[in-house]
């Protein structure tokens, strides 16, 4: 048996009373730490027009992030291909990837991670933002690192000969599956679409083909964790990540609350009902319940590697979340030897 990899995903959450710089310091401070606990990875994502998230522009943050620390992965979960022209794409990543090589993870997603307004004004044109266009997008955006499809007659410098490690992204089969035709490794957002994550790793290794990259499927779970000494001050600082959620469903996002504002708000009954849904299949709890929910899902789905997503309003719980599952849970975290 062998311990199961364990990754950061970040979102650079903005709580309320504070700004998107000091939002962006404390992602940096929560890297180096998870670097020092022995993370493989660390990942943030790209939203849009969300006063709550401040890595709107993952290929810069990344650039930060990896100049700060030395020997954890860094990478996008993702960076929203339908936002972007795939030779932007293929030229940030690349600088990236020659000025960090080995270290870089370029995560791709299909959704805008915003808004259809937003969507339109970050691309300029309807133009590739439908489903149907991601395959031929991520294609040219492939083509680009390797320089073998001589339709490109543009050289991406730096990019080509400068490929990062690519991952496919989904809360559905649809990148699932495409991920298991292209032979690449893929991530499942459990965090927010946890009844479908056993159908779309079935997918995946049902339509894997070996690539260049990969002899077998390699799938990693992003889920929800806030571990904490006791079940009960779990629950409590679960209290923003809930709201958010109703905020976010209800079209108003908001800054990220403190779990005092969060246990004030004024809960319908439904409110409450669909928070509860929204962490009933996370772990939330002391280490002895994270590493039971933990071992839980890793038992149900085989995944390879798990990708822990922490929304709490205050950097301290954050990493004290943190500290705790590398001490105290991941030992526990093994599956079979490949």
């Amino acid at each position: 048996m062998t311990e199961v990899p364990l990754s950061v995903l970040d979102l650079s959450p903005v709580a309320a009373g504070t700004t998107a710089g000091q939002a962006l310091r404390q992602t940096t401070a929560l890297a180096q730490r998870a670097e020092q606990l022995g993370y493989q990875r660390f990942w943030v994502a790209e939203h849009h027009n969300m006063p709550a998230i401040a890595s709107s522009a993952p290929a810069v943050l990344l650039a930060h992030l990896a100049a700060h620390t030395a020997t954890i992965r860094v990478g996008s979960g993702g960076v929203m291909l339908p936002n972007h022209a795939p030779l932007v794409v293929a030229e940030q990543f690349g600088t990236l990837e020659a000025l960090h090589p080995g270290r870089i993870d370029l995560g791709i997603g299909r959704a805008p991670g915003t808004d259809q307004l937003t969507a339109l004004a970050l691309r300029r044109t309807t133009e590739g933002l439908s489903a149907e266009a991601f395959p031929a997008e991520l294609a040219d955006l492939i083509s680009l690192f390797t320089g073998e499809d001589e339709r490109w007659p543009i050289l991406a410098m730096p990019g080509r000969g400068d490929m990062p490690e690519i991952w496919l992204l989904g809360s559905s089969g649809y990148s699932a599956q495409l991920a298991g035709l292209l032979g690449l490794p893929f991530s499942f957002a459990h965090h927010f679409s946890s009844a479908n994550t056993e159908p779309a790793l079935a997918r995946y290794r049902e339509s894997f083909r070996p690539s260049r990259w990969l002899d077998q499927p390699h799938a990693m779970i992003a889920v929800a964790v806030i571990c904490a000494d006791t079940d009960e001050r779990a629950d409590w600082l679960s209290g923003p990540a809930a709201l958010s959620f109703l905020h976010l469903r209800s079209g108003r996002p908001q800054p990220l609350a403190t779990p005092e504002d969060a246990a004030a708000y004024p809960y319908s009954g439904l409110d409450r009902e669909m928070a509860r849904q929204r962490f009933a299949e996370q772990a939330v709890g002391s280490p002895d319940t994270v590493r039971r929910k933990l071992a839980s899902l890793l038992d149900r789905t085989g995944a390879d590697e798990l990708m822990l997503t922490t929304q709490v309003y205050d950097l301290g719980d954050r990493t004290h979340s943190l500290e705790l599952v590398a001490e105290k849970v991941a030992p526990a975290l093994q599956r079979p030897r490949a």
